[in-house]
């Protein structure tokens, strides 16, 4: 292993020319990717663009901070509605995103502190709790469109109209692009050697200088600024929100990326996004797939109901969680590393 000499090479990017490579083979696909596919196509991968910015954001709380969290769909409508409301009063899009973003961190901040005494699951009921109690406040403001829900804005970026997919994704992919890269040398710094030892022992990472309080509630609002970005991007991705856009089961999902893809890893967090959102938009289309699909449909009215066959994609997800505990607990960024292990010792 090649001694780093430096603190900054820690955080450098990249350290080889292979490295620079596989990043700039990575940016020409995914400049290519709006000339190769369709519209749907387009619209999937805007969809895994936006969960992996909310993964990303949500790993830094329970990846590398170790806190739990079940309510990371209320900071999903904040930076939603904050976004929208703010555009509403006049503010452009490239202010109004990143201030709904702030919003959402200074929520995030603001449950940070109640939280400082509590862990496991009384956390998670905790944050559980907000994620509920936000959705049904939302519902009650008129001039945020209460329960009916508020219509996106025209996307309009220096006199630039974004109307089409393809458009949107040129917005939304930077965005992405610069998040990972930003929480990757995040979690290199200082900062984020702070959250790893308060997840490994609060005791010890006192004992070595480490503000808990501080750290912990900056924790919740690093990852609570991510995902109010991402909820503004959803904004207008959808075109339309509504409080029950932001259900328990948004929470549930976002978990399980980063449960599916792996705790405390920033490529994990990516991996676990794709797979799980690209299933969840296959699933949504079960019912018309050949004889699987008629076969699920006559189970769903002889046993269940009709309207729950849709919500199978959750039984799929939580399947999916229960192997990745039982067989992988590092998710897909473990198979991915023992893939590696594997390649570099072959055929030993």
């Amino acid at each position: 292993m090649e001694m780093k000499r430096d603190y900054y090479e820690d955080i450098r990017l990249l350290d080889s020319g292979a490295q620079w490579f596989w990043f700039l083979f990575l940016l020409a696909v995914l400049t290519a990717l709006p000339f190769m596919f369709g519209s749907y196509e387009i619209y999937t991968i805007n969809l895994i663009a936006i969960n992996i910015i909310v993964a990303l954001g949500l790993n830094v709380l329970v990846g590398y901070t170790g806190q739990i969290s079940l309510g990371h769909a209320g900071f999903f409508a904040i930076g939603a509605y904050g976004t929208l409301a703010l555009m509403k009063i006049g503010l452009p899009f490239v202010a109004a995103l990143p201030c709904g973003g702030l919003l959402a961190a200074l929520f995030g901040f603001l449950l940070g502190l109640p939280a400082l005494r509590l862990e496991g699951p009384y956390l998670a009921i905790a944050t559980l709790g907000f994620g509920l109690t936000i959705t049904q406040i939302l519902g009650r403001i008129d001039w945020l469109g209460g329960h009916m829900g508020l219509q996106a804005p025209e996307l309009n970026i220096f006199g630039w109209v974004v109307n089409t997919d393809a458009e949107r994704y040129a917005i939304i992919m930077p965005i992405t692009v610069i998040s990972a890269i930003a929480l990757r040398n995040l979690t290199r710094t200082k900062i984020g050697r702070a959250f790893v030892s308060i997840r490994d022992s609060e005791i010890a990472a006192e004992c070595i200088g480490v503000n808990i309080t501080y750290f912990k509630t900056l924790s919740f609002a690093v990852s609570a600024f991510f995902t109010g970005i991402a909820g503004g991007l959803m904004a207008f991705i959808l075109g339309f929100i509504s409080p029950n856009t932001f259900n328990l089961m948004v929470s549930v999902m976002f978990l399980a990326m980063i449960v599916v893809g792996g705790l405390g890893s920033i490529l994990g967090s990516v991996m676990g996004a794709i797979l799980i959102t690209y299933l969840g938009q296959e699933l949504e289309k079960i019912s018309e797939l050949p004889m699987v699909g008629p076969l699920l449909l006559e189970l769903s009215e002889k046993y269940l109901s009709v309207n729950g066959l849709p919500n199978v994609q959750f039984v799929v997800f939580g399947l999916i969680m229960v192997l990745i505990v039982i067989f992988e607990p590092l998710g897909l960024y473990g198979l991915w590393i023992r893939t590696k292990i594997y390649w570099r010792t072959w055929p030993f």
